[in-house]
């Protein structure tokens, strides 16, 4: 299904991208548009991965690193049936996290340094849970394509302006309605991606992890922080911003067409219903003790 799924998606943007295509080159600039299309759809199916990563600065981190965060990812990832997938940091100092990859066989899960400074050992599992969550549901793939194609039909959309042939058949007030309509519907198509993978997400990240609250209370703090603080990569890439795990941006707090991600009070009321609305009880569980590096809580701690 998640290969029928891309498949749908891939179509989709292709058409939207011919689409503006068209509108600024005619029949022509549609076939151009089309054969830029099954040249993205290609490199999206193998290089996406890596060039969501060249755009976010990502630095892999070998196995043995100094945050303990290769063990991490490896006892989680056992837990979860999974491959052990490549694990980078990113030196951004607003907490936040991804995972990419056109498969379980090919992923990686990316964190900030400021996601390491600023949240607990119990939290920091919490969050890579989330993310392998989305690799076994292989939601990174069609996230991942779906940020490398609304980059490129904002892009096109901006070169309206300055393409006569445009300007010629819709009108200066037309041109500029499709550089403000064609940016638009490829963010809804990113904002429905994500908005209806997160929970799903949270809920399979739990288990993996082995106690929702870690997740909550992460969330709790990502939501605390993450908007206190410019993430300079993602605002160069804003169509990006999806495939984190709290938005990037400086967005609202409500669930509603525009948002990138749900309302993280919604996620974290879903995690809490899940062990039974308890906050503190949770803390006392934990997976194996390879899952989860000891190091301290406080900001100044080990984590770099």
């Amino acid at each position: 299904m998640g290969y029928v799924k891309t498949a749908m998606l891939m179509a989709a943007m292709t058409a939207l991208f011919m689409g503006v295509g068209y509108l600024l080159g005619g029949s022509g600039g549609a076939m151009i548009a089309l054969v830029v299309a099954a040249a993205m759809n290609l490199v999206g199916w193998w290089n996406s991965d890596k060039m969501v990563l060249r755009m976010h600065n990502a630095h892999f981190l070998a196995a043995g690193d100094r945050y303990g965060l290769n063990d991490m990812v490896r006892g989680l990832a056992e837990r979860a049936d999974l491959p052990v997938p490549a694990v980078y940091l990113i030196d951004e100092p607003q907490p936040n996290a991804f995972a990419t990859g056109r498969s379980p066989q090919n992923a990686a899960v990316a964190v900030t340094s400021g996601l390491l400074r600023t949240l607990s050992r119990e939290e920091v599992a919490g969050v890579v849970a989330h993310e392998l969550a989305h690799i076994r549901n292989r939601d990174t793939l069609i996230m991942t394509i779906t940020a490398t194609f609304a980059g490129a039909i904002s892009m096109l959309a901006n070169f309206a302006l300055f393409f006569g042939g445009s300007r010629e058949r819709m009108g200066i007030a037309g041109t500029i309605a499709m550089m403000i309509l064609a940016p638009l519907a490829a963010s809804l198509v990113q904002m429905a991606i994500s908005r209806s993978r997160e929970y799903e997400a949270d809920r399979i990240g739990a288990e993996i992890c082995g106690n929702p609250e870690w997740l909550a209370s992460a969330l709790e703090g990502l939501g605390r922080t993450a908007p206190r603080i410019d993430n300079m990569a993602a605002e160069r890439n804003p169509a990006t911003a999806h495939m984190f795990i709290v938005n990037p941006l400086h967005g609202g707090k409500m669930d509603n067409l525009f948002a990138t991600h749900p309302a993280t009070e919604n996620r974290v009321a879903a995690l809490r219903a899940m062990s039974g609305g308890r906050p503190a009880a949770a803390r006392h569980a934990a997976p194996e003790p390879s899952a989860v590096p000891r190091v301290s809580r406080k900001r100044s701690g080990p984590w770099g």
